[in-house]
């Protein structure tokens, strides 16, 4: 491919290694598409206990505040597909036992001082593997201060001063904000402990690290850029990021079609694609006998979520009598608030024969979830993606979502006149909206299947693959490659 590019991606946790939510998907996902496309890309995490594996490749010091910390590079490797194409992408694992060798990710009091070796050890790794990027992608605020040490602690090394940085915010809500004395681990000064630099109520903040620094900023749907910029949304950064509008920019993620593919998918009872439509009916039966529902062919809806108010239960536990009432049945795979674990728990006991529940996460149980409903329910209150609903459009399960973030750019509210849309949407967050919403899809399904029939072989047909996404990630790296080239002349 011409204008192939040299790319590094950062982040804390990539599948198939670690795993904690949907930045692991991403940052597993988004590198094998750009590999197919013909780029050098290359990804780096920190090597936890749980990762066994990865060869050695080099060891070197990271001075942390006066002592020299042991960083051992191990290297192992993601098997890109694509079609026809095939490819080994490279995965890096920086390994240090005091740091990383703990028995979960994240959650520790040295937080701050764990990420900020991690963050020099990546940047120190790259001339003793010979490899020089064109970009490094920063992922949430454990690679923030990445931008940050390249133009403060780098720029003037003839290695690294052509490199530039694409900062994304997956989930503004988590921000990585700690106390002044964290400063020392970056090898900074006081002088960062200023509201034009690091410093954030009170806090030295990581995330603001990639925020002010990174060359460009974006979050993962267009909507969600938006929406950060507001006080709304902006979690106490909005201002900032009104000042950086014209860098911040928003990709929408997507997900793997060879993993999420009904029509080749071991996972699922019986597989089927958008010709082959009635077969995914067999998948409603057999999920409803796995699950310890009756056979009956009424709407049966999905819900595969954190049971949180962010993700809208509280909606949820507002219009539950009320959807008891119809002839539905429900299927929720889950974990989260005790408060609505033990709700759903109850309505299980009062409709058993409505009710399906797992408390907890079975990935393979979640596919035969996506396979075999009708309709998925996904009511957040923010998304700023959101990957269940990309994966239900795939496999015909249609969505009844709320109008925001990611979810507003993914999915078109159905229009019987015009024959258009891919779900149902509402827009005001209340249990009112989300019941009428939910009214609008069943009246479809009972009343009108062949219009029914349509909505779900539009919703098959919509391309949401990475590979679309990568282009556009590709694209924007060439933008952040431009403003650091333009910033180095302005400089020199």
């Amino acid at each position: 491919m011409a204008d192939s590019l040299k790319i590094l991606l950062v982040s804390a946790e990539v599948m198939p290694f670690a795993k904690t939510g949907g930045l692991a998907d991403v940052a597993g996902s988004l590198p094998k598409a750009l590999r197919t496309q013909g780029n050098d890309v290359r990804v780096v995490l920190p090597r936890y206990k749980q990762i066994e594996k990865g060869k050695y490749v080099t060891d070197f010091p990271v001075n942390m505040h006066g002592r020299k910390a042991t960083t051992i590079i191990r290297e192992g490797e993601i098997t890109a597909k694509e079609e026809s194409i095939e490819d080994r992408l490279p995965v890096y694992f920086i390994d240090n036992y005091h740091y990383f060798y703990r028995e979960g990710i994240y959650g520790y009091r040295d937080e701050a001082e764990r990420f900020a070796f991690f963050c020099k050890a990546v940047l120190e790794m790259l001339p003793m593997i010979n490899f020089q990027p064109d970009i490094i992608h920063c992922n949430d605020w454990q690679s923030g201060p990445i931008p940050l040490l390249l133009r403060v602690n780098y720029s003037a090394n003839p290695f690294y001063d052509k490199i530039a940085t694409l900062f994304t915010v997956h989930n503004l809500q988590y921000q990585g904000n700690f106390s002044r004395e964290v400063l020392h681990h970056l090898d900074l000064g006081d002088e960062f402990y200023h509201p034009e630099e690091l410093e954030f109520y009170g806090f030295v903040s990581y995330m603001k690290a990639g925020i002010l620094y990174g060359d460009i900023l974006n979050t993962v749907s267009r909507t969600y850029a938006q929406e950060i910029m507001t006080p709304e949304r902006g979690e106490r950064f909005d201002g900032l990021l009104r000042k950086r509008s014209k860098d911040l920019y928003g990709i929408v993620n997507g997900i793997n079609y060879h993993e999420f593919n009904p029509a080749t998918d071991p996972k699922i009872y019986k597989n089927y694609d958008s010709k082959h439509i009635k077969d995914k009916k067999r998948n409603k039966e057999k999920l409803q006998e796995e699950i310890g529902l009756p056979k009956k062919d009424v709407p049966l809806i999905g819900v595969i979520s954190r049971l949180v108010s962010q993700k809208g239960f509280d909606l949820v536990a507002g219009m539950m009598d009320e959807l008891m009432e119809q002839d539905i049945q429900i299927v929720i795979l889950g974990t989260g608030e005790e408060y609505y674990e033990n709700l759903i728990k109850r309505m299980k006991g009062k409709h058993p024969d409505k009710v399906g529940f797992y408390l907890g996460f079975n990935a393979d149980l979640a596919k035969r979830i996506y396979a075999g409903c009708d309709i998925f329910l996904m009511p957040s209150r923010f998304e700023p993606c959101g990957l269940g609903q990309l994966i239900s459009l795939r496999y015909g399960t249609i969505p009844v979502v709320r109008h925001t973030g990611g979810l507003a750019d993914t999915i078109e509210d159905y229009n019987s006149h015009k024959e258009t849309g891919n779900g149902f949407a509402f827009t005001e967050y209340s249990s009112k909206a989300l019941a009428s919403a939910m009214i609008r899809a069943l009246k479809v399904y009972n009343e009108e299947p062949e219009e029914w029939l349509k909505l779900v072989k539009r919703a098959m047909d919509i391309d949401n693959s990475w590979a679309r996404s990568a282009e556009e990630y590709r694209d924007l790296y060439q933008v952040a490659i431009r403003k650091s080239l333009t910033k180095r002349r302005m400089i020199s």
